[in-house]
């Protein structure tokens, strides 16, 4: 039974309501079960990705587990040139963020029918797939392109899990490189900050090698507040014992001060009947 809206016609395009043309797929060419797939112009103005341009994209739904972004590369390259696919599982915007992961650590692939977005190089490649006759199938699997299923594509998959210990090595060695070269960069940064910095108490600046410091009106700004806050932490407080005494007698009086006040306004609380403790 044709979909609600196709055209019967065989050289025709098989539009449904929403904007999606099926298309139909076959595994090989000689299987006589076909497969739908809906396509339809990927248009989301909430979306500034430049990794899906509105005009160039192409939005897939019900690929089969089968089609891999390989096979649905090759599928619709005979609409125009492909320069990206992405599967994904519902669709929604290009995830970016959180930690990219290794290649030999990548999560299990779920087996389920998925959404695509294929982008072409050129905008006519989207009219192209719409308008692609209904009669005429994609094949997904041929003499040129050998896509296995069943049980030769678990032994595949089971084979590619192990990882071969040279090229695991190979990896880390290349990561821990890179990072003893972030760290010692990182620290040559801070230790020539720290040397621009480094100042006496009298204000001199060190003279040391290198590059020198522009002395600009902020950078002198800079150094005069720097001064100031080595001078107030310097500032001793109470230096003298009868400083010290001084400021327990004030700290005293204010006590007895507060404690006058509170008995005041609790006496004349109580006068007005309006004391509630609780």
């Amino acid at each position: 039974m044709a979909p609600s809206g196709c055209s019967h016609a065989n050289n025709k395009a098989c539009v449904i309501p929403g904007g999606f043309t099926a298309l139909s797929l076959k595994f090989n060419s000689d299987t006589n079960s076909e497969h739908k797939m809906y396509v339809k112009e990927h248009k989301v103005r909430a979306e500034k990705s430049s990794h899906r341009p509105l005009d160039r994209t192409l939005f897939v739904l019900n690929i089969p587990p089968y089609c891999s972004e390989d096979v649905v590369k090759e599928l619709f390259s005979q609409f125009g040139t492909v320069r990206s696919v992405e599967l994904s599982d519902h669709p929604g915007s290009l995830l970016q963020s959180g930690p990219k992961l290794s290649r030999f650590f990548k999560p299990a692939e779920k087996q389920a029918f998925k959404v695509g977005y294929v982008v072409f190089d050129r905008p006519s490649s989207i009219a192209a797939a719409k308008s692609h006759p209904h009669n005429l199938p994609l094949v997904v699997c041929s003499t040129k392109r050998t896509v296995q299923t069943g049980v030769q594509k678990w032994i595949k998959q089971y084979k590619d899990s192990f990882v071969q210990p040279d090229t695991l090595q190979n990896v880390v060695d290349e990561f821990m490189k890179n990072f003893d070269k972030m760290k010692e960069e990182e620290e040559e940064r801070l230790k020539q900050e720290e040397e621009q910095q480094k100042e006496d108490e009298e204000g001199w600046v060190k003279v040391s090698r290198g590059k020198a410091r522009p002395h600009s009106e902020a950078a002198n700004r800079k150094t005069l507040q720097k001064e100031m806050r080595k001078k107030k932490r310097k500032e001793l407080l109470n230096f003298y014992s009868w400083q010290h005494k001084n400021t327990q007698k004030e700290h005293i009086a204010e006590l007895r001060k507060k404690f006058e006040e509170d008995k005041q306004r609790i006496a004349l609380l109580r006068a007005q009947r309006k004391f509630r403790p609780y």
